[in-house]
């Protein structure tokens, strides 16, 4: 049986599952991590296509029937553990390929890209609405801190949707699956990225203001800083591009060190 508390709704469908690694774009060539590999069926075949496939399970009963399930399939790593606390850092070049639990799909979005410098791809299959979040650009109704923050650090791709009526047990949402290629370098060049992410958090914090309204907790010169950054003060935040962040987050960076 599926522990609900930890996200499990499971995927047997052949057909989907070869779309997903064929989204993933693999190769014999590639290490493959699968996070969350519950029954195996996709680890199966990632290890058809793949050099070596490490499959993170953290669940004990699931862990000890894939040993048996894939018993003697020599290129598949079992490791019983948290994917959050897993030392992506050490593995060299590899690949993601996941089913992701909702209630944890931001948290391991996140701790992949602070292993962007060896991490090539991520493919994952999330809830539809987070994918479309990931994914939106300036002015839709999705665009928010979560585009902006893996869009600087990755480029997303919509693959595809899968209805929730495939998975066992069925969730209440419809799923997708998104690739993303991680970066060599950001998308928009910052002076300092801990101040550029404040500025996004803090402007979406109210994303029904006007950016002069939501980002006065900055600087009570908001207006000034906007208008030399050549934005409209009177802009609402999800209109705005990751270069026009950029380029007012640059202001407060200049501003701060003259300060200091």
């Amino acid at each position: 049986m599926p522990k609900k508390h930890l996200g499990q709704n499971f995927l047997f469908d052949q057909s989907i599952l070869l779309d997903i690694i064929s989204a993933a774009d693999i190769s014999h060539k590639d290490t493959v991590v699968e996070i969350g590999p519950g029954p195996g069926r996709l680890t199966r075949l990632l290890a058809q296509r793949a050099g070596r496939v490490i499959a993170i399970e953290l669940d004990n009963r699931l862990y000890d029937n894939l040993g048996e399930e894939l018993r003697g399939i020599n290129n598949i790593d079992l490791v019983l553990g948290d994917a959050l606390k897993f030392p992506f850092e050490r593995l060299g070049r590899f690949k993601v390929v996941a089913n992701i639990p909702y209630y944890i799909t931001t948290p391991i979005i996140f701790r992949l890209l602070e292993a962007r410098q060896t991490l090539e791809t991520m493919t994952l299959t999330i809830q539809k609405e987070v994918a479309e979040r990931i994914v939106a650009g300036p002015g839709t109704r999705d665009y928010g801190v979560l585009s902006i923050m893996v869009q600087f650090r990755a480029a997303p791709e919509f693959k595809f949707v899968i209805p929730k009526e495939v998975f066992r047990p069925v969730p209440k949402v419809d799923s997708a699956v998104v690739h993303m290629r991680t970066r060599v370098s950001p998308a928009v060049a910052v002076l300092n990225e801990d101040i550029f992410f404040r500025v996004v958090r803090t402007a979406f914090s109210q994303r029904r203001k006007t950016l002069s309204n939501s980002l006065k907790s900055f600087d009570k010169g908001i207006k000034d800083t906007l208008n030399a950054a050549g934005v409209d003060p009177q802009r609402r935040p999800e209109t705005l591009s990751l270069e026009e962040f950029a380029m007012i987050a640059d202001c407060f960076s200049k501003a701060a060190s003259q300060q200091h």
